[in-house]
Order: C-alpha cells, then structure tokens, then sequence
C-alpha cells in the first residue's frame, strides 16, 4: 500500500498555474510507479484569491494548509493589482500563510548546474560546481517588528518606522535548522550580521557563537557583516557553504545568489516551521522566480524551479531522498542533453515551451527508471 502524503496546491498567479500543471505530471508519474499516493487539495492564495473571495489569503486555504502535509506554491502578483491598498495586495497572502504556518526558516539553494555555468554573468571558474544553502529567518526581524507604521508629526512632518527586534529562541532556533543543515553538507556556517553597527545583531552574534559552542562543536562557525557578505558573494561565492541570517539580510543576499546561477527560474525554496512532538513540520514550497504575467498563459515559462521546489518537498517533508535524486538526475540529463526554456536558452541548444521541458524531464525519468 503506497503511503498517503496530503498535499495543498496553490497555483497561485501569472505563470503559476502552468508550471504547476507539469508538477502534478510529475507526481502522477510517482503515484503510477507506485513510489506513494498523493492526497492533493487545490486552494487559491495572492491575486487569484483576492478575484474569488477579495482578499489574498482565504480561511479555507488557510484551514487547508494546517490539514496537509506541505503546501506547493506556484507563484504570487502581478501589476494587475498593484494599485489595491497595502493590506490586501497579492503578497500580503503570502506572508500571510508564512507567519500563520510559523514557517521560520527559508532554504535558498543557489546551485550551478555544469550545462548552466556559461549562463552566469560571473566568469565560469566562479560559478562552475557552485553549491551554497542560504538560510533566512523568516517570520521574525525588521518584516514584523513593533511599532511600525507611518505617522504624521506636531509640525506636519512625516514619519515612517520600522523595528529590527529578534529574540533569543528565534535567533536560536534558526540558528539549529543552519547548523543541522551543515552537519549534512560540509560542517561549515556563515552568519551573516551588521553587529558593528545594529545592537539587534550583536544579540544575534552572541547568541550563534552560544548555540555552536553548547551544541555542534564539530561546525565552523564564521561571522561576516552583510555589506562584506554581499561583495563576497559575487568575489568568491565558493568560499560559502550554508549561510544564515536575518529576514531582510536573508531577502537581499538569496537573490544576489539566485543571480549567480544565471536564471531564477532553476531556483527552488523551501520555507520549514518547527517540529512537533511527532516530527511534523509545517512546509511550504514555491520557485524564486515570480509571476511573470507577461509570459504567462504562452508555453514560455520554465518550469524547472517548481519542480526543484518539489524536490525539495519530497526530501524536508517526505524523506524521499532517492525519488527527489531521480527527478533531479533526470533535470541534470535534460540540460546536459542541451534542452532549454527560452530564460536559459543558449546557443546551438533546443528551444523548448513549458509543456515539452516537462515531457523531456518525464522522459528521462522513465530512462532512468528501466536503469
């Protein structure tokens, strides 16, 4: 009997609903191989909830995310509801789902592909066998700080604040998902702080250097200021293996990273909320990459970085480790075999719409499936 994973679908905006059509190609190739049963469940979230119900994040999604198992995000906005008060624009959904999830911790794989490295902007030797893990606090720091707002002041000025305000389990806790991942990978952390100059990431500083002492004494634990991270990144992003940081810090260093790899649309994420006495975690699981509502709709879009999230859901959420490496050996054969989306399209490769990746990616499978 195939075990049963409970699974909430949010296609989401733009291109969202088209690349993840060729997910679910995917998990109807698992279910058919006999590998597990998907139980998926599709809700609405960002400008298409707000056209169904007026606002980004429905309590029915809500109810149907706490009832899953993980959640799979197609993709959030677009211009058409740009002009929608802050409250309600498409966004606010997702940071919405975000904090009612306690989804604390952003993985941020910026991986270079060999068939890709060309496509960086950065020299080959680089970027070429690139592997970092940015890791982003994610539901705490300067994004939901009290106070904040905008106020008017006596004289008739204006004021805007935001407050940087982290404490010591969430600096903690995040700090474990970091070094729990390094001990995985090369037993290496870089936290990243502006501790010589915010008192908020002095705590942040002192409380890493506690947590590495008291409980992973086999990690390398180094400190960098952000301003330095960033330079560092585009220098010699080699030098890092996993990278932790605050949520604003975390925003503006995993896109510097995504660019590294030449497209955000082979980027996945994965955004994890604690373990419960059980080990269940709540798990969302989207591409980098946004709405792209221009494309959207065309066969254009890529859709290898949501089937790279979905990976990712079947190794953090479903210890599937040897189904996450087929798909993603078969992704790796694909591109080697030069067969591209028209965001990584390279000279002398095969163009390729959304619909005919997907069966290239299916294709391969079933090659490596028979062995």
């Amino acid at each position: 009997m195939a075990d049963v994973k409970k699974v909430l679908v949010l296609p989401g905006d733009g291109i969202g609903p088209e690349v993840m059509t060729q997910v679910r190609r995917i998990m109807a190739w698992l279910e058919d191989a006999g590998k597990v049963k998907f139980e998926v469940t599709e809700g609405l979230l960002g400008g298409a909830a707000i056209d169904a119900t007026g606002g980004p994040m429905p309590e029915e999604t809500l109810t149907a995310a706490k009832a899953s198992d993980a959640v799979l995000l197609g993709a959030v906005g677009g211009p058409k509801w740009d002009d929608l008060p802050f409250d309600i624009k498409p966004e606010r959904g997702l940071l919405g789902i975000r904090k009612e999830l306690g989804l604390f911790a952003n993985l941020r794989p910026a991986v270079v592909f060999d068939a890709l490295a060309e496509a960086s902007t950065l020299k080959l030797d680089i970027v070429k066998g690139l592997d970092i893990m940015i890791v982003r606090e994610l539901t705490g720091g300067i994004y939901f700080g009290q106070p904040r707002g905008i106020e008017t002041l006596p004289d008739g000025t204006r004021k805007g604040l935001n407050s940087l305000v982290y404490t010591t389990p969430e600096i903690t806790r995040i700090g474990k998902v970091a070094m729990d991942l390094a001990m995985k990978r090369g037993k290496r952390v870089c936290s990243v702080d502006k501790a010589n100059v915010l008192e908020c990431t002095v705590l942040w500083r002192e409380e890493m250097i506690k947590l590495q002492q008291e409980q992973y004494p086999e990690i390398d634990l180094t400190h960098m200021y952000v301003d330095n991270a960033s330079m560092q990144l585009v220098r010699n992003p080699k030098q890092f293996d996993v990278m932790v940081t605050t949520n604003m810090f975390g925003d503006i260093l995993s896109d510097c990273a995504a660019m590294l790899t030449g497209s955000l649309g082979m980027l996945p994420s994965a955004s994890l909320g604690d373990a419960d006495a059980q080990g269940k975690r709540y798990a969302l699981y989207e591409p980098v990459h946004g709405s792209a509502p221009d494309i959207a709709g065309q066969n254009l879009a890529n859709p290898l970085a949501t089937i790279l999230s979905f990976t990712m859901m079947l190794r953090y959420s479903f210890d599937m480790m040897a189904e996450a490496d087929l798909i993603e050996q078969a992704i790796q054969n694909v591109l080697n075999a030069g067969i591209r989306t028209g965001d990584i399209m390279q000279e002398g490769a095969t163009k390729v719409g959304t619909v005919e990746m997907g069966d290239a990616v299916l294709k391969e499978m079933d090659a490596l499936a028979k062995g």
